[in-house]
This record gives structure tokens, sequence and C-alpha cells, in this order.
């Protein structure tokens, strides 16, 4: 494919050197040993030694592509953010999209939340919307995330996934329940990245001209249409084409069949929080629609691949710190956790610099006074002070960007129970989801998943991770818990299940 760079290139070291010998060592004689002095083996070996960075310990196995975004309904009564300062403004975006457990060679169909991470281009700043393609998640407080993912990783001792771990973890942590039923539901395996919706499921907050306050929930609805593979399907893909969705991406990309998705908020006010009959920044849990309806923003569209997989998706770096001006946080726990270990991974994979690549660059001017560090590649500032304020440079701050006070509910830090009284109520809505929303098939095919992934349960432990997990689908919903009783051959006495 010609991308438009010079063709006849001389052949040349890293430093530019001019080299012949890139396919013969230097040996002493046709058949002696290699000579040190093969400085071309030496800096070919080494860097090839070195071409693989640590992989992301979540989000490993992923794909991604340029894009645009274009503003299509006036929210300005809620956001002074000036992507959103008009109908008709368009900005330039980069998404990636993931599978979160498995490793870089795993395959694309495993049953798995998906990663859907958007980095937006905007004049005052790269924002990123970093969520998944559900609206809640397993847990709702950080300090529980390396316990989760160990769960979903390895076991120690034989190095292989563990069904056990899995649903022990889930069973005693009933808050995981609602995300666990998407996850075992057919949108735990979707047919492609372009036919999935995307979710903040975080919330953030908006703020106004007039620093009026608003809470929202950001939605990425497929106009590519929902689909997902059945357990079997998902399967026989794993072993038919375990790049399924990368590929599936690149053909309808390159094709010109570009993928687009319509962007979407809820909106809640501070009364309506505080009315709220659940907690709203509660990661386990939705915000109904028809309570808080979903409201036109504008529509994303895929129409452009990276030309380096690694320097482009690879390299590429979310963090759901990066907000613009008119776009904040939320007392969301999981939200604040993300807040200090996104950027943290980051460093640690990428370097302290990693904002410098240019997949991550903010392709507007920046100003600031650090310096140093790993692959500092930007001139480091040249000759500019590095301190602050100085006397020597025209960096000022600007005012019309300071964010209003936050009003909080308490002055007294305490370690607060996550699941007290008022907090507590991980089974309305896993109900609400199985007897509500899902349609017969759905809830057929939830309940086949959830035997199938409940009997490679084994161990000592079985059968009570088993009855404790049972336990929480009841709760749920009875019909839910008899079927999944039933799948895995647990006998349950109807009576104890009357209610007097």
């Amino acid at each position: 494919m010609d991308n438009g760079k010079e063709r006849n290139r001389k052949l040349t070291t890293a430093s530019g050197i001019p080299y012949i010998e890139n396919e013969d060592s230097m040996t002493a004689g046709p058949r002696g040993p290699i000579l040190l002095e093969d400085f071309i083996l030496h800096e070919k070996m080494a860097h090839f030694n070195r071409e693989r960075i640590p992989e992301r310990v979540v989000h490993a196995k992923g794909t991604g592509a340029y894009g645009t975004f274009k503003v299509t309904h006036d929210i300005t009564r809620y956001t002074k953010a000036k992507l959103f300062s008009k109908t008709g403004n368009e900005c330039r975006l980069f998404i990636r999209f993931s599978t979160v457990g498995g490793e870089k060679g795993s395959a694309d169909s495993e049953r798995d939340p998906r990663g859907f991470a958007v980095k937006f281009y905007t004049e005052d700043g790269n924002w990123d919307l970093v969520g998944n393609n559900t609206p809640v998640f397993f847990i709702k407080d950080p300090k529980k995330f390396p316990d989760f993912i160990h769960t979903q990783k390895r076991e120690p001792r034989t190095n292989l996934k563990s069904a056990a771990m899995m649903w022990d973890f889930w069973s005693l942590n009933p808050e995981s329940l609602h995300q666990v039923m998407i996850l075992m539901s057919d949108r735990g395996t979707p047919y492609s990245y372009r036919h999935m919706d995307g979710f903040s499921s975080h919330t953030f907050s908006m703020i106004n001209k007039e620093n009026k306050k608003v809470w929202v929930k950001f939605h990425f609805k497929t106009l590519q249409g929902i689909k997902n593979f059945t357990l079997e399907e998902a399967e026989e893909m794993r072993g038919k084409d375990p790049d399924h969705a990368q590929r599936d991406l690149v053909n309808a990309i390159e094709s010109r069949d570009y993928p687009r998705w319509a962007l979407k908020i809820q909106v809640m006010t501070a009364e309506q929080a505080k009315k709220f009959s659940f907690n709203p920044f509660d990661l386990t849990k939705v915000w109904p629609h028809a309570d808080f309806p979903l409201i036109d923003v504008g529509i994303m569209e895929l129409n452009e691949l990276p030309r380096n997989y690694f320097a482009e998706v690879e390299q590429a770096a979310f963090a759901p710190a990066h907000v613009v001006d008119g776009i904040g946080y939320s007392p969301d726990k999981m939200l604040q956790g993300r807040l200090l270990s996104y950027p943290d991974a980051h460093r640690y994979r990428l370097g302290v610099n990693y904002e410098q690549i240019p997949v991550n660059k903010c392709p507007y001017k920046v100003s600031n006074y650090e310096r140093d560090g790993y692959m500092r590649v930007d001139g480091n500032g040249e000759s500019d002070a590095n301190y602050y304020p100085n006397s020597f440079d025209d960096i000022y701050t600007d005012d019309s960007y300071k964010k209003p006070a936050m009003e909080l509910d308490s002055n007294i830090a305490d370690w607060y129970d996550r699941n007290a009284k008022g907090e507590n109520d991980h089974y309305t809505q896993p109900g609400w989801l199985f007897r509500k929303v899902m349609n017969d098939e759905e809830r057929k095919n939830t309940v086949k998943n959830i035997v199938a992934s409940m009997s490679g349960i084994t161990g000592p432990k079985r059968e009570l991770i088993i009855n404790r997990q049972l336990c929480h689908f009841f709760r749920a919903d009875v019909e839910l818990g008899m079927n999944v009783a039933k799948g895995l051959n647990v006998k349950i006495d109807e009576k104890l299940l009357r209610m007097d």
C-alpha cells in the first residue's frame, strides 16, 4: 500500500548510519565464531529483545480506529464544553475496543465485558471517555479491583483459568450480581465491536455557563444494531478465528462501511439524586430510562484505520481523569479510584512522557513545567524556564476555567461500609433485568450460559460456592434460581421458597 512516504530509501542504523550487511554476521572465517565487532547484529538483536512492552494488565487484547464526532443536538443548557457549544461542531477521535480478562493472544469471542474507550481531540485538550459495553460493573469500591481481576486471570498453582475462583468471588460479593447477569447473557459474547453499545458506566457531571451542575451518564448506541453470539457460536468462533472482532472492524472500514454510534446522555439533577431510590453513584446500578430518558447529543463515525498497530493502538493510553472544561467527575468511588490508577498504569507501561506519543498527544498547544524522564521527545521545553512562577515566559493561568467549589455531603472521613443499610440492595435491578428487560429466548440463553460456566466449578468447595451463588439468583428472581439449580442438578425444596 502506498502511504505517501519516500520509496527509494537507503538502509541505515537507528542513528542514521548507512550499512550493507543486514543478513550476514561478521565471523572469523566462513565457519568461525561471530565477532563482537558486528555492531549491526547487536543492535538488531537488542532491539528485538525489547520489542514487547508490558501488556496491559486488563484490556490486553484489542483493536482501534480513528474517526469523527459531530454534534447534532444542543445540550448547552447542561454543559459549557466548547465541543458542545453549537450543533455542527466536529472533532477527530480515536477509539480502542478490547476484551477485559484475556491476554493479548486470547480470542475475541470470549465471554467477557468489552472495553469501549474514546479519545476526543478537542480544542480544550483531549477528553477520554473510558467505559465498557455494559452500563454497570462487578464491584463498586476500587479497593476490590485487584482481587476481582485476579479471579478473572489464572490460578496461582496451575496457571489455568478457574471457574471455582471466579464464582467464589462473585458468590462472596453479591454486589456483582447485576453485571454477572449481563455477562452470562448473550451480551457477554458480542458478535463484533461494531454491533454493541458503549457506556461511560460511571456517573460524571456537566457544568454550564452559569456553573450549574447536573449528573450525567454517557451512552453510545450502535447504529449497526445489536448482534451477539450464542454460547455455541462463540465457542466455534474461538477455534475458527480468534481475531474475528478485529478482522470485522478492519474489513468494515476498508470497505467504507463506516461504523457509527449515536451518543446520548442521561441527566439527573442534584435534587433528583437525593431522592433517587438507589445511590446514583453506585457503579453496580443503572438509572431507569423511564425516569431519566436518553437525550440525543451527536454521532460518532469510525473511518480511518491506524497505519501501525503498535504505535497507535498498543501505545494508546486513555484515562477517565482526562476531562475538559464543562465536564467533571462525581463521587462514584470506582471513578475516583480510576482517576489515580489509569495514568499510573500508563506511566509504568509506556513511560512518564506517554502523552507525547502521537496517538495520545493533544493536537493543540500544550504548556506546562513538566520536564525530563524517559523518552522525552518534544524538545523538553528547550531553554524555557522549568519552574513557576518565573519572570521569563508568558504562560498564564486562565481563570475562566476555574471549577466551582464542590459541595460535600459530610466532613467526616471514615472507612464506610460500601454495603451498609441503604446501599445493600443487590437484587432488585438484576431481577428487573431478568424479568422485564430480557425476552424468553434471552432468559433461556442466560440460564444455559450460567449453568455451563458454573458446571466448571471443581474442588472441595464446589457445593459451598454453588449453593451460595444460587441464593443470590433466588433473591433476584425465583424462576432464575430454580432453572439454574435444575441445570446444575441441585435439589431445591420449593416449600422453603413460599412466602407466608
